[in-house]
């Protein structure tokens, strides 16, 4: 796994709150609140959950369609109890073959790459996953994973504005319809401890073209 240092500077908002939850939930009092997690959220990013190979590689053509494989059921877990937030995800990749002759490994790289800030990368690592085809088999499925450290400091919100996330609004509060997270400082915090851990297929330049535009 991979531990991302403290020092990592702050930066832009982030589009996608994953780690924020239960925003605007009454509690038994009838009072609003707003909180978050310490644990990142996990994704596959666009275009990269899937990959296709050409035999031969040069074709595009339907007859040269070789291997199709794709990520699926992507989970994950997170432990924040302690001075670090440990964060993993396990996921298949489910693939067919056109022929099924013989039998066959088919070996695909993939990344895990920790996102700070929803468009800074702070941590990145390539591993692979090997798929076997028996021979006459036309479909398998092999599992992977990958995670990471985060200092827990480096998710902490200051405690000004956890006490705006997390104070209680009733329905008559002047500000009870405003969602803590529409104000510049709020967002701006959270997107500084806000991670992302997001995982796909480390694909070549046509191979992202291919999928963006077929």
């Amino acid at each position: 796994m991979t531990k991302i240092p403290v020092s990592v500077g702050a930066l832009a908002v982030l589009a996608l709150l994953g780690a924020c939850a239960h925003t605007g939930d009454i509690d038994e009092t009838g009072g609003i609140t707003a909180s978050r997690s310490a644990c990142p959220a996990v994704a596959v990013p666009s275009n990269t959950g899937d990959v296709t190979l050409f035999n031969p590689t040069t074709s595009r053509a339907a007859s040269a369609l070789d291997v199709v494989a794709n990520i699926t059921n992507l989970r994950d877990t997170c432990g924040d109890a302690g001075t670090d937030v440990t964060a993993a995800a396990t996921f298949e990749v489910q693939a067919r073959r056109l022929s099924p002759i013989g039998a066959r490994d088919v070996v695909l790289p993939y990344f895990v790459t920790i996102v700070r800030g929803g468009d800074t990368v702070v941590a990145k690592r390539i591993s692979h996953v090997t798929l076997h085809f028996n021979d006459g088999q036309l479909r398998t499925t092999a599992t992977a994973s990958g995670g990471a450290v985060i200092d827990r400091a480096s998710a902490t919100l200051p405690q000004d504005i956890q006490d705006k996330l997390q104070r209680k609004r009733k329905a008559k509060d002047a500000d009870a319809s405003i969602d803590p997270l529409s104000q510049p400082d709020v967002r701006a915090a959270v997107a500084r401890v806000s991670f992302e851990v997001l995982v796909g297929f480390q694909l070549t330049a046509e191979q992202l073209q291919y999928n963006a535009t077929r």
